[in-house]
């Protein structure tokens, strides 16, 4: 009869799934422990994003930056005049100030980080287009070239299909306090070229695989005069193809035929 009894007692115990204090006890337990997870999980989440909006670095240049660069134009083999300055009191950040300088100082986001490129200056520039596939330099006679095209009679390219391109150096300082060019690489979309500070770019509707020159010397110099912060105590002497080489706050006389700037 005990034996029956113990059966029985088994019988319903697992019939009820252990009995009424662990069918109430284990449920409870195990959302509040899923509960925590959760919650950890949460909080983990926020506190990464806030550390890394907190840190990242804003992409230059921002709307607080002034840099500036140097600009040329080569159409068919010949270099144009620098252009002039950008009207006063425009809307856009990204100008010239003449004699080939480029002022990138942007107003707001459109124009900053990775917008701050030579196409979004040649928007705002009137007269002046620019895309990956077409260039017009503003003048009177100006001709918009577009890729594919020949360069026109009496231009030094004339009857030799053309491409839009650009040309890039960077000017940098050494150790004895003298700015110098280095760099020279070449790009087929100069409008997605991403300005960077101490720049020097050529662009130019040449034939394809032609080397741009570097923008004239009066425009590097005018540049290093901008970023030394004196506009008159540089000059520099350039060879035909050797890198230019400009010493800062010092007067160098020039080859013969040129004018020295005291």
């Amino acid at each position: 009869m005990a034996r029956s009894s113990s059966g029985k007692s088994v019988a319903r115990a697992a019939a009820t799934g252990g009995g009424a204090t662990y069918r109430g006890q284990m449920p409870v337990n195990w959302y509040a422990a899923l509960v925590v997870i959760v919650l950890v999980g949460l909080g983990s989440v926020a506190l990464a994003k806030y550390n890394y909006n907190r840190t990242a670095p804003a992409v230059e240049p921002t709307t607080n930056t002034t840099w500036h660069a140097a600009l040329a134009f080569d159409i068919c083999g010949t270099l144009q005049p620098a252009l002039p300055a950008s009207p006063a009191g425009g809307t856009t950040g990204l100008t010239t100030s003449g004699e080939g300088v480029l002022v990138i100082a942007p107003k707001n986001a459109s124009e900053a980080g990775n917008n701050a490129t030579l196409g979004k200056f040649a928007e705002g520039y009137t007269g002046l287009t620019l895309t990956n596939t077409t260039l017009k330099y503003p003048s009177p006679s100006a001709h918009e070239y577009h890729n594919g095209e020949k360069c026109a009679a009496g231009t030094p390219d004339a009857g030799k299909v053309g491409e839009v391109q650009a040309r890039t150096w960077l000017i940098t300082t050494t150790s004895s306090n003298e700015q110098t060019e280095v760099g020279g690489l070449t790009t087929v979309h100069p409008a997605d070229l991403k300005f960077a500070n101490r720049q020097l770019i050529t662009v130019g509707f040449v034939p394809s695989g032609a080397t741009l020159p570097k923008p004239p010397s009066s425009t590097i110099l005018a540049l290093v005069q901008v970023l030394s912060g004196n506009q008159t105590t540089a000059t520099t002497t350039t060879a035909p193809g050797a890198t230019t080489t400009v010493p800062v706050s010092t007067t160098t006389t020039t080859a013969p035929g040129t004018t020295t700037t005291k």
